[in-house]
């Protein structure tokens, strides 16, 4: 049920909707926003970010190279990495959105695989030399002159009712580091409900 209100929600917002076909659709630097899978990890974002009835857990970067189509993410299991989009699109229903405004592709593009080979950020915290998957977004998509297009803002690890999830309690007593409420940061949630994004079309994983 909560998935159907999920997809029914993005459908009524779409610009272009369809069930991808294949990639004609899809540009370097588009964003892809994947509705949670309902991992544990993912429970606890959509958790402390979703609202208006989307859950979003997971974003990747869009890159076209001769042909072919990738997505380059910040994973949990493998750190920052090339995924090809089949692989990507298999994971879980997901959503395409792209800037309205205009940006350097290239230079964008650029900025997102310098961070490939990145260890996963499980600290959620800026300038570490490691990446969570909003992180590298709000990292690579910036202005001429350097500012960055998406905004950070306070983070909450906390769930509707106010309360901390066992997952963010368990994983920051493991790291050994306090958890990170209030220090400015990105989330997947946040980031698909900038102004500044327009949906192109949303798709229904390819695997089951």
């Amino acid at each position: 049920m909560k998935k159907i209100i999920i997809l029914s929600f993005i459908f009524f917002f779409t610009l272009t909707s369809c069930t991808d076909k294949g990639n004609n659709s899809l540009r370097s630097g588009d964003l892809v926003f994947q509705v949670s899978a309902g991992s544990e990890m993912g429970e606890a974002i959509t958790d402390a970010t979703a609202a208006d009835s989307i859950s979003y857990d997971h974003v990747g970067i869009v890159f076209i190279e001769n042909g072919k189509t990738f997505v380059i993410e910040a994973t949990p299991e493998q750190g920052v990495v090339l995924t090809a989009w089949e692989d990507f699109a298999g994971q879980a229903d997901g959503v395409v959105m792209r800037l309205r405004q205009p940006f350097d592709v290239e230079r964008t593009i650029a900025r997102a695989k310098s961070h490939l080979g990145e260890a996963y950020d499980w600290s959620y915290l800026p300038d570490n030399g490691k990446m969570y998957c909003s992180e590298l977004v709000y990292e690579s998509y910036r202005t001429a002159d350097g500012k960055p297009i998406f905004t950070a803002r306070p983070m909450n690890f906390r769930n509707a009712d106010g309360e901390m999830p066992a997952f963010w309690t368990d994983l920051f007593s493991r790291l050994g580091e306090p958890i990170p409420e209030g220090v400015p940061g990105t989330n997947p949630n946040d980031m698909a409900r900038e102004a500044s994004l327009e949906v192109v079309y949303q798709y229904v994983k390819t695997k089951e």
